[in-house]
């Protein structure tokens, strides 16, 4: 669900009436003109949407829904017309995470995930219209972007503070950024998951639709959830992949993490002691963690050069993430802890491409609006109200230390919403009703922990869940073969039957390298 996610992996978002807690009147229904995908040469996103048999268009949606009459914003749509037409189920509304552009979500479902051999949903792509949409502020919906560089970015994101220098620098760099938001506080108001939610339900009404169904990842899951909140009749099938903890969106999103992140990271020492004769990290989980360990003491006592690269203590803990447990995604993570136990030991080392492009973001000074760092944060800080008070981050960090050593002071960091320009105009939309849904999830989850996953299946008393067992990664349906859980999501899609029970599916790692935007 957070762009740090996104960066790491290197290749895993309505104004309620304030007092009425409902959604407010639809709007007029409108016609989508449909066209080409592709805006240009260089658009990949249009060229996979035409080459998967989509159009896109555009819908006129209220930048605050409370005012129906006021300002508008153009929300990009993509859609691409059941195959089967003679058997066709409705239509599929799809987001992919992050919060980010999700029209690719069409092409995901059609053809899979490039540059791999077509392997979507053929099934779900037949039966159902398959729609998806870049939320507001988001790739070609009125993008907003505060001019934040990179680098600047991920020293508030990406880098952790335990201790009192490194918390103070952490502080500067938030209010920096929310303070280059200011002038953005007519928008900020309006980037909740609860907008983007009525966002989609103005475009469920342009297509014609009494109602949808809708297959989220990761942020997606999320604002799956909140749209079923608000327009529970509007809701036919759903399914809910990776998703947090009902009350976990918003600028905390993070916070419990670090138990998660750790118990990902032995996963793959685990793997990579198997492989001592290639990483030379240790020859069992427990000595590959060891030179972790190293690794972290070295870079407190001094940066570690790396190619033109010097990585300093704070930086250690965001280089550890992991978010795929696939052979190839470990392989080249254990590639990279490589370059850094050998730069620990004073050694002349050339990072891995993945490496220096990844360690090149920390120092680039350009701003690069398709990362959406900036409409990130706002729909984090327009979702949920976050602590004014920078020392009551320090202490929270300071109080699980000893526990959360590695991972806590980044889990646990200051966000610019303390500093935000304009604070949230409604409550969270309340998660939990007694309704159908099929909730995916990974046991060993880092970046949406399984305990999360399971309070949502408490508040959703209706669902099913099926759970990969023992994978460590974000991302399931799709993003990893397993037949079990393919099965039991195409078979609810498709028939419309939850399983009689939750479903446990055994694990087996997959070669490949994928997960979702997040």
């Amino acid at each position: 669900m957070t762009k740090r996610r996104k960066i790491l992996a290197a290749g895993i978002a309505i104004a309620l009436l304030a007092s009425a807690g409902q959604p407010v009147a639809a709007s007029p229904a409108q016609r989508i003109d449909w066209h080409d995908c592709r805006s240009g040469p260089d658009d990949e996103t249009g060229e996979r949407l035409a080459a998967a048999g989509a159009s896109c268009g555009e819908v006129t949606v209220p930048l605050d829904h409370a005012d129906p009459g006021g300002r508008t914003l153009s929300v990009a749509v993509a859609r691409r017309a059941a195959t089967d037409p003679a058997r066709r189920l409705g239509t599929l509304m799809v987001n992919t995470g992050g919060p980010g552009p999700s029209r690719d979500g069409v092409a995901l479902l059609a053809q899979g995930l490039p540059p791999e051999v077509p392997s979507g949903a053929p099934s779900l792509a037949a039966r159902y219209d398959l729609v998806g949409i870049d939320p507001r502020f988001f790739g070609l919906s009125a993008p907003l972007e505060c001019g934040w560089p990179t680098g600047r970015y991920l020293h508030s994101a990406q880098l952790a503070s335990p201790d009192r220098v490194s918390f103070g620098r952490g502080v500067a760099v938030a209010r920096d950024l929310a303070a280059r938001c200011a002038d953005r506080g007519d928008l900020l108001a309006h980037a909740s998951t609860r907008d983007i939610a009525r966002d989609l339900d103005v475009v469920r009404a342009a297509l014609g639709e009494s109602k949808i169904s809708y297959l989220g990842w990761s942020f997606g899951s999320h604002l799956g959830a909140v749209y079923r909140g608000l327009f529970p009749q509007r809701v036919e099938r759903m399914v809910l992949d990776s998703a947090a903890a009902p009350g976990a969106a918003g600028p905390a999103l993070t916070r419990e993490t670090a138990p998660a992140d750790a118990a990902a990271l032995r996963d793959w020492a685990k793997w990579a002691a198997r492989r001592d004769g290639r990483y030379h990290l240790g020859a069992t989980a427990g000595e590959v963690l060891a030179t972790v360990g190293r690794i972290a003491r070295a870079a407190s006592r001094e940066p570690l050069r790396v190619g033109g690269h010097r990585i300093d203590a704070a930086m250690i803990p965001g280089l550890l993430l992991t978010v795929d447990d696939s052979d190839a995604f470990y392989a080249e993570f254990s590639a990279q802890v490589a370059v850094l136990r050998d730069a620990s030991r004073g050694l002349a080392v050339t990072p891995t491409p993945t490496q220096e492009w990844k360690l090149s973001l920390y120092t680039d000074p350009d701003v690069e609006p398709s990362f959406g760092f900036s409409a990130t944060v706002a729909n984090q800080c327009a979702d949920r109200a976050a602590s004014r008070d920078p020392e009551s981050y320090y202490r929270d960090i300071q109080a699980h230390l000893a526990a959360e050593p590695l991972f806590g002071p980044l889990a646990r960091h200051i966000t610019p919403c303390a500093f935000w320009p304009v604070s949230p105009t409604e409550a969270p939309v309340p998660i939990g009703d007694d309704r159908p849904a099929l909730l995916v999830g990974a046991s060993g989850d880092p970046v949406t922990p399984y305990a999360g996953q399971l309070a949502l299946r408490r508040a959703l008393s209706g669902a099913r869940m099926v759970t990969l067992d023992g994978a460590f990664r974000h991302g399931v349906y799709l993003f990893d073969r397993t037949p079990c859980v393919t099965e039991t999501v195409e078979s609810y899609l498709l028939g419309g039957a939850l399983p009689r029970t939750d479903v446990t599916c055994a694990r087996h790692r997959s070669p490949g390298r994928t997960t979702p935007a997040s």
